[in-house]
């Protein structure tokens, strides 16, 4: 086999401003880009270049969405959402946000600016190669500066705001106990409400933290105005707007650009889920490491990842990050392989306020009243002037609601406005690590989101190490949402020496998938978080690595895909004492579970009897039972495992009943919620259970956020398994089972043999529908199969398919 690929496409772009020597890019059979420089300044030039020439209207849009300038491409039906999104910049000291990343962070992302905008100047010399999307909605991508990498920070994931004001409404109804169905907490603990708060929150509360941190989703024509009537109801703004044009701050508009409010709470936020483990060689069939990391986000086309490898002196990596963000998060390096999941640390708080009756613009703190920070910004609007927003912030951050009838104020308190918290540009100071411990020491620069990061390098050491700017709380714990009068502030921040780490374990293994996974001995004052995943998946990652055969590059491939739920079983534990007593409808069913494995393929019918039991009739079933009135319809989500232990212990949510009687009080529920969940699948799928499969109900959908304008550039649907609580994650909403996160991308890293690594990234690399590699790898990923994640120059020759030369002007 020759050295080359004979069927590879060459062309060269000639006079780019702003590099100093020929870059080669060359693109691999599988859309993946292997970027070839002469020096580090160049090669993150080329990637913003490349980043432009396959993400284009993402990163566009992306960047619209998070700096707050949609109104501009869209016109003024979203400025409310503009509005939302300002609230949430980074509006601190530039020169400490760039210091927060270490080295060069700042030469860096301006080097990968100025690629993206090189791209922009091309395209104005070659107007046919605009991404089509553009002309669907008649705009231009709009140019690039380095602090709109750094200031957009509402792209990464937070935690814990929509759990706080669940609980808040919870225990406002029912008693914080109450809200333990909805959200455990370990360590386990009552949560600190502080004296004279009340917890009746406004319903629309989180609508602008909504509107600032939901994705781009239109559901109807951008370019035509909605026929919605403002409401007035923000006396802040009312009193403080000063513009001429047809949007202020005083209006709330419904718009058409987010993810609906039920939605969002739904899925909540711990969901964002992830898997990752690291097996030592002294436990492989190589005795090499294997890394395995798979992040679960939404799923979109494109999609959320993008892989790309970087070459040059001093620098060669190559693995997945984000396309609007220089360098690789996930991946490695020819030395270290890292991989991450979210370590759900608590950066968010819900501060209330009591307003001064004679001049709403005022709060109460300490003894007196403290004046609003008004910042006043100007956008311009398509079809209309440019509009001026006023943006409320009290000393703890934006202002979110303003109950005028009450007199309150609701502002947001998070990491986000510290510096260093852009995120996953933290993972510029790992990318030259040489070993292990050199990656551990580089993760003080990460900021944010909160991470589980492992890795193994090529000397056989493996380990953990969890990330992420903590603020410390002392004498409360940030449960639930505090007054805003100082009592209650943040006292500084963790540093990551303080965060949980392990080396070279043991076992020979480490996995971590969001549960919790302090250890035993973690100082009780280093409070980082009480909200943790479902344990489910971790579990069954040990289930498997800790078997005593050799792992397999295969076995962690298969691994990550798996389908088999450990909390099912739990529950299926329980069927097996159930009696039909003469319902033979329910007696089909019972069978049916009894011979089920618990394996949740898209085609077995008794995965989709057992998840529309749970999820719709014994979750609802079980609140109604156990909480007080009121309280069930209050409840977004359920803590899936807390059910399942309730169930299996019954005695501890029936207390003081008799002998025998909580079982029995337990199993009367399990039978009458299965009969309702028979009667349920037969309305969906018809009465023959032979004809019932879990992927017609359960589907992955891979939207564009233009498919209303052509369906054609959506992917999907494709029948889905799995669930929430399997490896191969698979939550849904139970009112339409359509999968709401999961991972779209994968990655196995053998490592010190880097060109047997593999990875797949549905629906495919480019964004670009023109492109082979728009859909490409949708299939491998729905049938759970890997492409080749190739390393080496000549491996990546061997199956070039592009090659672009940029050459300097």
């Amino acid at each position: 086999m020759s050295d080359v690929s004979e069927t590879c496409e060459e062309r060269s772009i000639e006079a780019v401003p702003g590099l100093s020597a020929p870059v080669e890019i060359v693109v691999d059979t599988w859309g993946v880009p292997h970027i070839y420089a002469e020096n580090a300044d160049d090669v993150f030039f080329a990637q913003g270049f490349n980043a432009a020439r396959d993400r284009l209207f993402q990163i566009d849009l992306w960047r619209r969405r998070g700096l707050g300038r949609l109104a501009e491409a869209f016109g003024p039906d979203y400025l409310e959402r503009d509005r939302a999104a300002q609230l949430f910049l980074y509006r601190g000291d530039l020169d400490a946000e760039w210091a927060s990343y270490g080295t060069n962070a700042r030469v860096t992302v301006t080097r990968f600016v100025e690629g993206v905008n090189a791209y922009l100047d091309w395209l104005e010399r070659h107007p046919e190669e605009l991404p089509p999307e553009f002309g669907m909605v008649d705009y231009r991508p709009a140019r690039w500066s380095p602090e709109d990498v750094v200031r957009i920070r509402s792209h990464g994931t937070a935690y814990n705001l929509l759990h706080e004001v669940a609980r808040a409404r919870v225990t406002h109804v029912g008693g914080w106990e109450s809200d333990l169905v909805r959200q455990s907490l370990f360590p386990h603990r009552q949560p600190h409400l502080a004296d004279g708060l009340d917890l009746d929150l406004p319903d629309d509360v989180l609508r602008v933290y909504e509107l600032a941190t939901t994705p781009v989703v239109f559901t109807g024509d951008p370019r035509v105005p909605l026929s919605t009537e403002l409401p007035a109801d923000n006396p802040v703004a009312a009193t403080t707007a000063t513009t001429a044009t047809t949007a202020t701050t005083a209006t709330t508009a419904t718009t058409a650009t987010t993810a609906t409010t039920a939605t969002t709470a739904a899925a909540g936020d711990l969901d964002g889920g992830s898997n990752n483990w690291v097996v030592a060689g002294s436990r492989t069939a190589t005795g090499r490491p294997i890394l395995a990391s798979d992040p679960h986000r939404s799923f979109a086309t494109p999609s959320l990842r993008y892989f790309a490898h970087l070459s040059a002196p001093g620098l060669d990596v190559i693995g997945a990050g984000e396309p609007s963000v220089p360098g690789v998060t996930l991946g490695h390096n020819g030395h270290v392989a890292f991989g991450y999941t979210i370590f759900p640390i608590d950066t968010v708080d819900l501060y209330v306020y009591d307003l001064d009756p004679d001049d709403p613009t005022r709060y109460r703190y300490g003894d007196g009243w403290e004046p609003m920070r008004i910042e006043r910004e100007t956008v311009p609007v398509r079809d209309a002037g440019p509009c001026q927003l006023d943006l409320a912030f009290t000393r703890h951050g934006p202002v979110i609601h303003v109950d005028s009838e009450r007199l309150r104020a609701y502002a947001v308190r998070t990491t986000w406005f510290e510096p260093g918290t852009a995120a996953y540009l933290g993972s510029l100071e790992y990318l030259r690590a040489r070993d292990g411990e050199e990656f551990r020491a580089a993760l003080r620069a990460w900021g944010g989101p909160g991470e589980n990061h492992v890795f193994a390098d090529t000397g056989g050491h493996v380990g953990w190490q969890a990330a992420g700017l903590v603020p410390r709380r002392t004498g409360w714990d940030g449960l639930l949402p505090v007054p805003g009068d100082g009592r209650y502030e943040w006292t500084g921040f963790h540093t990551t020496e303080e965060l949980p780490g392990l080396a070279d374990p043991d076992a020979g293994f480490v996995a971590t998938a969001n549960e919790y996974n302090l250890p035993a001995d973690f100082p009780a004052d280093r409070q980082l978080s009480y909200e943790w995943s479902d344990p489910a998946r971790q579990r069954r990652i040990v289930e498997v690595l800790d078997r005593p055969e050799p792992h397999r590059l295969e076995d962690s491939m298969r691994l990550q895909t798996d389908r088999r739920s450990v909390g099912t079983r739990q529950v299926l534990a329980l069927v097996a004492g159930l009696r039909p007593n003469g319902d033979r409808r329910l007696a089909t069913a019972l069978a049916m579970l009894r011979d089920w494995d618990g394996v949740e393929t898209p085609g077995s019918a008794a995965a989709a009897l057992y998840q529309v039991w749970f999820s719709r009739h014994l979750l609802p079933g079980f609140a109604e039972a156990v909480l007080p009135p009121g309280v069930p319809p209050l409840l977004p989500t359920f803590d899936q495992a807390a059910v399942r232990s309730a169930l299996s212990e019954p005695a501890t949510v029936w207390a003081g009943e008799g002998d025998g009687d909580a079982d029995r009080r337990r199993d009367d529920l399990l039978l009458a919620t299965l009969r309702a969940a028979v009667a349920d699948v037969e309305d969906l799928l018809g009465p023959d259970p032979h004809g019932w499969s879990w992927g017609a109900l359960h589907r992955n959908h891979q939207p564009h956020p233009l498919g209303f304008v052509d369906p054609k550039l959506d992917v999907g649907p494709f029948p889905a398994g799995g669930s929430g609580t399997t490896l191969n994650a698979a939550p849904y909403l139970p009112g339409d089972f359509v999968q709401t996160i999961g991972a779209s991308a994968r990655v196995v890293v053998d490592v010190g043999e880097w060109d047997n690594s593999v990875f797949v990234n549905t629906p495919g690399q480019s964004g670009d529908p023109r492109s082979p590699h728009y859909r490409d790898l949708a299939e491998l990923w729905r049938n759970g199969e890997f492409a080749p994640l190739l390393y080496s120059r000549a491996a990546v020759e061997r199956s070039a398919t592009t090659r672009i030369r940029l050459l300097p002007a």
